[in-house]
């Protein structure tokens, strides 16, 4: 009797499968193909300064690692916008002193050190990654803190295995190296660093301290794929590296541990000591701190609902929201600002916090931080009012702490609005207001090689609109915006005259629009619409058209509908989502080509359009806002490398798009307007939670319950809060916060 109960509690426990955690369900695979630089499958913790992945493409655009190419050059530990270098690479065999690309040898006279592997040999998750090389025969293991990078190498039995270290490598935005050198310290550890110019406005120096489990053999150096003397130290402004050997009778592991800075080798030798004291050289333990870590900022959100895809898609977007920026400060506070002086993050700030820049992140991606990590946010404002109070002007990004210039309007500000309204931020207020008062008021000049503020600000304020003679028509667009924040922010510090001021000045939206198409159209200094007028054109508007354009005007929706007229309106929006669906909702022709006409309405492959689908929402047909965010939904995202995002994805907005579309909300402004307006849509989910940061909130958690939801009841039948039915289809961030309950019923009827 005792033994059948033994058989039987067996195999009840062989049956039962453990419930999986929501880090279970990224695959950071997904988008990898044809995707940017900064969309790689390596480790990264969040918002890590060390973002360390395989690369496998050129100096190319959307260069780094692509899925569909067969082979692997190394490991490179920067992925932030324009900012590249430092890559490792176990090998062995003939010595090959470039890295090589796909289409060249892997052996022989004229081969690169770069390997094949099968994209069933390689494994990662958020924290790891792992890859079988085949033409060396060596696994390459990946994981990382926030500012080091740790790699195991599985060597084979051969006399030849050697680690190539090269400090300029293929990115997809080419640099300059200007000066760079790599010193043997011991057998155990070298030293480098690399002064690089990237663009036309970001220099930056990575130092590194490079330490090695067991003693390397041999150090050597090369320069233009040609060895150098032996000697303990290679310095450079051309194509530098060095290789330290490791010939082995049997099979062996060495782990390299790196840790960066962008300050001085001394800081990079203390983020190495600071961030790995307590796992030394125990690769599996830190693998397993940044599955806790990423876990439990997964587990903020929590869904549930019958498609196993939807949550893989789900917590892949999650993730990459938080993989596209990039912490530029050490672990005590040191950082060089945009000027390259070397500065000290006063107490209350923590990081500063660099990227792309915030174009349209407003939509989704605003909201999704201060739901999920509103500590990301403090330290996202606090890095824009360091860099006011040191180098003068906040930035649009800042990719390394500098003025990119990139991309229109300064969106920056709707982060930092959006954050004191909300009461994420409550100290310096008056800091940011001043600072974001003069982005809307002085011309703007060079600092240190990159252009801060509003170019033209002074042609608006003088016209009311910027002449085609001076920027793109879409320009206008921004700055309206933008003098909208401001506006919000005159309120916060009790400014009534400023307040008035910049609220009338946002509505100069109406300036750009013909009066008679009812479309964005080109203006003249003198007044004047241009001639030869084409809708559907890129020329004089960044990345979008006239027709995605024309619906551009986040913070004031409700007087574009009145302004283009309500039939007008519902009826160009309806025949644009028509003729888009056959599209996927994807336009990649009017992503970047400058001057190309092509009819496509809805991109949201881009973020200038992403808001469209819930304008139906303000046009008195919201059931086309929960059929189209669904259909986005299902259509342009999927799970696989080769799609995942059908667009230019760089700092996270389209996978936040994803994010709160799932839940069913989204944000039109921001979270710029008093009433932090949240539009309501169908959700993916049938249940959700929302976790809220009890430093921040009064509430413990918000839930969102779907009755009856599935694939074909997508209609919201009826809606209520807290027990209170909805009459319209919104909510605010306040009432989310507070905690409670959203329940909404379904049908398959609109």
């Amino acid at each position: 009797m005792i033994l059948f109960m033994l058989v039987m509690t067996g195999a009840a426990f062989s049956g039962y499968t453990q419930k999986k955690e929501p880090i279970d369900y990224v695959d950071p695979f997904i988008g990898t193909s044809n995707s940017r630089w900064m969309l790689f499958p390596g480790p990264t913790m969040p918002n890590g300064m060390v973002k360390l992945s395989p690369d496998n493409q050129g100096n190319v655009w959307q260069g780094g690692y692509e899925y569909s190419v067969g082979s692997i050059h190394g490991f490179s530990h920067l992925h932030g916008w324009t900012m590249a270098g430092l890559l490792t690479m176990p090998t062995n065999g003939d010595l090959a002193l470039k890295p090589g690309s796909p289409d060249e040898p892997f052996k022989g006279a004229n081969a690169g050190y770069h390997s094949r592997y099968r994209p069933d040999g390689q494994k990662a998750s958020p924290g790891y990654y792992a890859v079988d090389l085949i033409d060396s025969h060596i696994k390459a293991e990946l994981t990382a803190t926030e500012r080091t990078g740790v790699q195991r190498y599985s060597l084979p039995n051969d006399s030849s295995n050697r680690i190539m270290i090269q400090l300029n490598i293929p990115a997809e935005y080419a640099y300059e190296l200007k000066d760079a050198r790599i010193t043997k310290v011991s057998n155990t550890e070298i030293r480098g660093y690399a002064k690089s110019y990237s663009g036309w406005f970001n220099e930056y120096t990575l130092y590194f301290v490079m330490q090695f489990s067991t003693p390397f053999k041999d150090f050597k150096g090369y320069m233009d794929q040609k060895e150098l003397p032996e000697g303990k130290e290679i310095s450079g402004s051309k194509d530098i590296g060095a290789y330290v050997t490791y010939p082995t009778s049997k099979e062996e592991q060495v782990l390299i541990r790196t840790g960066i800075s962008f300050v001085s080798l001394d800081q990079a030798a203390l983020n190495l000591k600071t961030e790995l004291k307590d796992f030394d050289w125990d690769f599996d333990a830190l693998v397993k701190y940044n599955r806790e870590v990423w876990n439990n900022l997964l587990k903020t959100i929590e869904v549930e609902g019958d498609s196993e895809t939807d949550k893989v898609k789900f917590y892949t977007n999650l993730y990459r929201c938080f993989t596209g920026k990039m912490i530029m400060s050490d672990v005590n506070g040191k950082y060089t600002d945009a000027v390259e002086n070397v500065q000290q993050l006063p107490a209350h700030r923590k990081a500063m916090i660099g990227g792309d820049a915030y174009w349209n992140t407003f939509w989704n991606l605003n909201l999704l931080w201060t739901l999920s990590s509103p500590e990301t946010v403090v330290q996202m404002v606090g890095t824009q009012l360091e860099m006011y109070e040191k180098t003068g002007w906040l930035s649009k990004g800042p990719t390394g702490i500098e003025y990119s210039g990139i991309m229109e309007g300064s969106h920056e500000m709707a982060l930092m609005t959006s954050a004191y309204l909300k009461g994420i931020m409550k100290d310096d207020a008056d800091i940011a207001y001043a600072a974001m008062k003069k982005n809307v008021e002085v011309e703007p000049q060079p600092v240190g090689g990159g252009h801060p503020g509003n170019p033209q600000i002074a042609e608006y304020a003088k016209n009311g609109y910027v002449p085609v003679e001076k920027g793109a028509a879409s320009k206008t667009l921004d700055y309206a915006f933008d003098d909208w924040c401001v506006a919000q922010m005159s309120k916060i510090v009790h400014k009534k005259k400023e307040y008035d001021f910049f609220l009338k000045r946002s509505q100069n939206w109406k300036n750009a629009f013909d009066l008679k198409l009812k479309y964005v159209v080109p203006r003249k200094a003198a007044g004047s619409f241009i001639n030869n007028f084409d809708l559907f054109s890129v020329k004089h508007f960044v990345e979008g058209n006239s027709w995605q354009y024309s619906l551009y005007v986040p913070h004031d929706i409700p007087g574009l509908v009145k302004f283009t007229g309500p039939g007008l309106f519902m009826s160009r929006l309806e025949t644009g989502f028509k003729k888009s669906e056959q599209h996927k909702f994807a336009a990649h022709a009017l992503d970047r080509t400058m001057e190309q006409s092509a009819e496509y309405y809805i991109n949201h492959g881009n973020e200038v359009n992403m808001q469209a689908a819930y304008l139906f929402n303000y046009a008195g047909k919201p059931h086309l806002t929960q059929y189209y965010t669904r259909k986005i939904l299902d259509t342009f995202y999927d799970d696989s490398p080769y799609v995942g995002w059908n667009g230019d994805e760089d700092e996270g907005q389209m996978g936040a798009w994803f994010v709160m579309s799932s839940l069913g909300l989204f944000e039109m402004n921001g979270g710029t307007s008093p009433d932090l307006r949240l539009d309501i849509t169908s959700p993916l989910f049938k249940y959700a939670k929302i976790k809220l940061d009890n430093k921040f909130y009064p509430g413990k958690e918000f839930i969102i319950e779907a009755h009856n939801n599935s694939s074909r009841n997508i209609y919201i039948k009826s809606a209520s809060l807290n027990g209170h039915v909805l009459k319209e289809n919104k909510i605010s961030f306040t009432d989310v916060i507070k905690g409670g309950k959203l329940e909404l019923h379904m049908t398959d009827k609109p």
